[in-house]
């Protein structure tokens, strides 16, 4: 008689504990030492990969070789996003509630796609996005208690298609359905929205070339009045205007549209808005930059990421809608093996309708643990010190007379240039970067390379962007004595 299968052999709990145990320890020293580590990656393509085994191991191998070649071959790799000593890009920060609520989540194993199948995880996540309503000043229309509602998706770019998806949805007219880019809707932007926008366009079958993209002002803030003509133009063309994204904090200069007459506009016009706001919306937790939300009200969706500034790691996008039918109607797909009592009565949410994917993680947890483990206050503090910490950089380099800044700075973002040429200026980032102690990004402003700031890390404190400012200063006297 042959012997059954025994299958793998798993970890005790006893083995997990201890595991776990050294994960957790790796990682809070991790925390303590990232600062010293080079913020960007000395490595070469295939650097990394050349150094891993070409065939997966037959048999199992020991927890601490694994965290060994962690050690010796990824984290030379990393590019590390959490120093304090990181500028670049908009932040992705993090914390040590975060982190927990993310190994949470890993550890029940939810999958929260319907209501049945975890009712905690559903119930928790529409709790917490309606505290998010509340804590930003958003209006109460986004609330889950009316008609609107909101999500967690995974970034906002899936949160932009998401919405532009419900907006060709509601746009239908008795039973006719998209035909791909032959149709005549399009769709409008700034010059400075983020390039998802494009890409939505293209996975919703609408098409790259009906996105127009709008001039924008000196403020690099898109023109209501450029709008207003294209849409014109292209109703006396025959073609269908359906949607606009608004941005509050455009990635290059943290530009914050004028959503109220934008939303005016989409008003007369019967035009869906969306409002972007992944990085500068989590300011709205202080009631003086709640300005940056004027007009919001009139917004059909709305999307903020606290994986960039509210110490949440990512991803975890907060999405909202005024009125979820026309979203629902876009993604509800009811095969008879998700059917079931609660959903057919309609009493609760299923935000598998709400999304691209059937499948959805517990990504509440971790919002609910950062919320309650800092409270409202410790998030506003942290803000505040973001953006005075960008005030007082941005005012030594108006003082410096071999610098200036290339746009109005913006809550935590600032942009900057040595006065010279681009190439000057491109040389001047390479440095800086390839030094290792800190790390910065680039944009064009009016033509011009101009070198980026963007102060949101979770430990970054004046003593970093001190040193920032002294790096950049000595690498600019550098360059000077090289006749550059």
């Amino acid at each position: 008689m042959s012997k059954s299968n025994p299958g793998p052999q798993h970890w005790s709990p006893e083995t997990f504990r201890r595991h776990g145990h050294a994960a957790i320890d790796w990682l809070a020293d991790y925390m303590t030492q990232v600062e010293s580590l080079p913020v960007m990656a000395g490595v070469k393509p295939g650097d990394i990969r050349n150094q891993l085994p070409g065939q997966a191991p037959t048999d199992p191998e020991a927890f601490e070789d694994i965290m060994s070649d962690l050690d010796t071959v990824l984290v030379p790799g990393l590019m590390n996003w959490q120093s304090p000593n990181f500028f670049g890009y908009f932040p992705a920060n993090t914390s040590p509630p975060s982190i927990l609520g993310e190994l949470l989540s890993a550890g029940l194993g939810q999958q929260g796609m319907l209501w049945q199948t975890s009712p905690a995880a559903t119930e928790l996540e529409t709790q917490v996005l309606d505290w998010m309503v509340a804590m930003l000043g958003l209006p109460e229309t986004f609330l889950s208690t009316g008609v609107g509602g909101g999500v967690i998706q995974d970034s906002a770019s899936s949160a932009t298609l998401c919405a532009l998806l419900a907006a060709r949805e509601r746009s239908h007219t008795g039973s006719a359905r998209l035909d791909g880019i032959d149709s005549a809707m399009v769709a409008y932007c700034s010059t400075e929205t983020h390039s998802s926008m494009e890409k939505a366009m293209a996975v919703a079958g609408l098409g790259r070339s009906r996105l127009r993209k709008i001039e924008t002002d000196k403020a690099q803030r898109l023109s209501v009045a450029a709008l207003e003509q294209t849409i014109l133009e292209d109703l006396d063309r025959g073609l269908k205007p359906i949607f606009v994204c608004a941005t509050v904090g455009t990635t290059s200069t943290l530009a914050i549209d004028p959503v109220d007459e934008i939303g005016a506009l989409c008003a007369r016009h019967h035009i869906w808005l969306h409002v972007d706001a992944a990085m500068a919306g989590t300011a709205a937790l202080c009631d003086e930059f709640r300005s940056i939300h004027k007009g919001v009200e009139t917004a059909d969706s709305y999307c903020v990421n606290p994986h960039k500034w509210m110490l949440t790691n990512f991803d975890c996008d907060c999405f909202y809608v005024a009125d979820r039918e026309p979203l629902i109607a876009a993604l509800t797909v009811l095969p008879e093996y998700l059917r079931n009592e609660a959903s057919e009565k309609g009493d609760v949410i299923d935000y598998r309708d709400w999304q691209i994917p059937l499948g959805r993680r517990f990504r509440a947890l971790k919002l609910w643990m950062v919320i309650r483990s800092y409270g409202v206050k410790a998030l506003q503090q942290l803000v505040r010190k973001h953006v005075e910490l960008a005030t007082n950089l941005a005012a030594k380099i108006s003082n410096d007379a071999r610098f200036e800044l290339a746009a109005e700075p913006n809550l935590n973002l600032l942009c900057f240039r040595m006065r010279g040429s681009d190439r000057l200026n491109q040389r001047l980032l390479a440095r800086l970067n390839e030094s290792g102690r800190l790390f910065l990004t680039h944009t064009v402003i009016g033509g011009q390379f101009a070198i980026r700031v963007c102060i949101g890390q979770t430990y970054t404190e004046l003593r970093h962007v001190d040193a920032a400012w002294e790096e950049i200063q000595s690498s600019a006297t550098e360059l000077e004595g090289e006749g550059q």
